[in-house]
């Protein structure tokens, strides 16, 4: 790719709200898939696991606001567009992944919220705000939305991962400027 090219799709940039939006809400799933791995591996039901059980509700939460929030924001902000030499294979496979991504984030949470109802848990988010009880227990349900639950967080797990090797094929093999679009620049502009 030419210097001219690589300056022009490298001026393309997400704003700093988009990536604050991007890198906390990477952040918080990243957390709240750990803390949900190992919260799991607790045998029994002792302080500690109901402690990591909350934290994970909490993160699941704010993951959801910061969602809705970051959607707002997008309606009223284009996203830069793609390198000129990008294929457009390449461009249709980034968006399906982007929507993808952006689905998952909404449901994976609201999979936890319906699986903590239906298993007759109330979500109080931390520890003060009770969210609303929108289905009441329902010990047939509880394993169905916790096996959606579950495998919807090992499909945001693996869209994540495709994510991830896509921006770095993008900087290292590409070298196109994509992953820079989505990093903050510290440096001046003249």
């Amino acid at each position: 790719m030419s210097t001219t090219n690589l300056n022009r799709s490298m001026s393309a940039r997400y704003t700093y709200t988009a990536m604050l939006f991007h890198w906390v809400i990477a952040l918080l799933v990243v957390s709240a898939f750990t803390l949900g791995l190992v919260m799991t591996d607790i045998p029994g039901l002792t302080p500690t696991k109901l402690r990591y059980f909350s934290w994970h509700k909490w993160l699941g939460v704010t993951v959801l606001l910061l969602a809705v929030l970051r959607v707002l924001w997008r309606l009223f902000h284009q996203a830069p567009a793609y390198p000129a030499s990008m294929p457009r294979w390449q461009k249709s496979a980034a968006n399906g992944l982007h929507m993808l991504l952006y689905v998952l984030i909404f449901a994976v949470p609201l999979s936890g919220y319906f699986y903590s109802l239906a298993s007759g848990v109330p979500v109080v988010y931390l520890g003060v705000f009770e969210l609303p009880v929108l289905i009441a227990a329902d010990p047939e349900l509880k394993p169905v939305l916790k096996s959606i639950h579950y495998w919807l967080n090992m499909l945001l797990c693996g869209a994540v991962g495709v994510h991830v090797a896509a921006a770095l094929k993008h900087q290292f093999i590409d070298r196109d400027g994509v992953l820079g679009r989505m990093l903050p620049s510290f440096s001046r502009r003249s």
